[in-house]
């Protein structure tokens, strides 16, 4: 056994998410073979929810690669500090993000699909693999951050220190949260036009004291109008996520999204899809799949349009409850909260 060997070895270690072998990702480093022991730093470029699955399979790959020897694997899990840098150029009144990652819009052509249902846990399911996480509710007229995060009778502060007016999030789950319904009353519409609703929502991400960031998530409105157009041209987007349903009638409003994004007055990048109502699962029948939406819309969209297919969420009783009690289920390590993770990991891979 010797070095070259090891790392060999190792090459035949994929990253799940990345499908790259670790070697090749510059994972692996210090490899040193000493008194029947194998050593090895396995460095990980951002807290990642899959190192301890990542870190046996490396110790697998070896016990196959020499089953005739009898040695001891140490291997240290790093994560290499991560600097927030700031954007190279900030626009004015962008100054609140400068220390802000990743931007991505969560979008839907339509209404009713689970957008917010998927930002919400979505976001959480970053926060808990250690990254520093916000989410901004610009859905004006529907809001629901506050009630999927029992948030409802929340109020935030705002600091002046600066000479500006800057408001401070709700942080609650490792998330923090902004949203327009933080002011005014559950029952009170928003009777506002087109204009009035734009420069609300720009409020809601640039005046806000969002801090250093990995993620800010923007819940955007349902649809392709004048304030989706306003918005994502004056904020500095990593990309977007369209959500959608399986069924053709959402899959048509998802087409002329994606076009919007893509359109020459916009041009951002669709980071992928998220099929959401997938199928049904009844909790007595945890192994039955019911497509009731229809099977596989999104994955065939997101063929013809050469975008990732980033999840499959299912249609699940407890989703819809944990949201409606203000406990998302990406908060509870159960099999049905699993989906969001995974969904976690993909934008991770992507962005990161």
């Amino acid at each position: 056994m010797d070095i070259k060997l090891v790392e060999e070895a190792l090459r035949g270690v994929q990253h799940p998410v990345k499908e790259i072998d670790v070697v090749t990702l510059g994972m692996v480093e210090d490899i040193k073979i000493e008194d029947g022991k194998v050593r090895f730093k396995l460095v990980f470029p951002s807290p990642d929810a899959l190192s301890s699955s990542i870190k046996k399979s490396c110790e697998e790959a070896l016990r196959r690669a020499f089953p005739a020897e009898e040695f001891k694997i140490s291997i240290m899990e790093l994560v290499r500090e991560r600097k927030i840098q700031k954007r190279q150029t900030v626009a004015l009144g962008q100054e609140s993000l400068e220390n802000v990652r990743h931007i991505v819009a969560i979008a839907s052509g339509k209404g009713g699909v689970g957008k917010s249902t998927v930002a919400v846990n979505l976001a959480i399911a970053l926060a808990r693999a250690g990254f520093r996480v916000g989410l901004s509710d610009a859905d004006v007229y529907g809001p629901s951050v506050p009630k999927m995060t029992d948030t409802e009778f929340e109020h935030p502060q705002v600091d002046d220190s600066t000479g500006k007016e800057m408001i401070i999030p709700i942080e609650k789950y490792g998330v923090k949260w902004m949203s327009i319904g933080y002011f005014s009353k559950p029952d009170q519409p928003l009777i506002w036009r087109g204009p009035m609703a734009s420069n609300a929502l720009k409020q809601m991400i640039l005046q806000v004291q969002w801090g250093e960031l990995d993620f800010l998530l923007i819940d955007l409105p349902p649809g392709t109008g004048d304030i989706h157009i306003s918005l994502v041209q004056d904020i500095p987007l990593s990309g977007a996520i369209v959500v959608s349903t399986p069924q053709p009638v959402a899959l048509a409003d998802v087409e002329k999204g994606i076009n919007m994004f893509r359109s020459k007055n916009i041009d951002k990048p669709i980071l992928g899809l998220v099929e959401n109502m997938s199928w049904f699962t009844p909790e007595e029948l945890p192994n039955n799949r019911y497509y009731i939406f229809g099977k596989d819309g999104c994955a065939v969209m997101a063929k013809k349009f050469n975008v990732p297919l980033l999840g499959q969420i299912p249609l699940i009783q407890s989703i819809r409850e944990s949201g409606d009690a203000g406990e998302p289920i990406a908060l509870m390590d159960r099999e049905d909260g699993k989906s969001f993770g995974k969904l976690a990991e993909k934008l991770i891979a992507i962005l990161e």
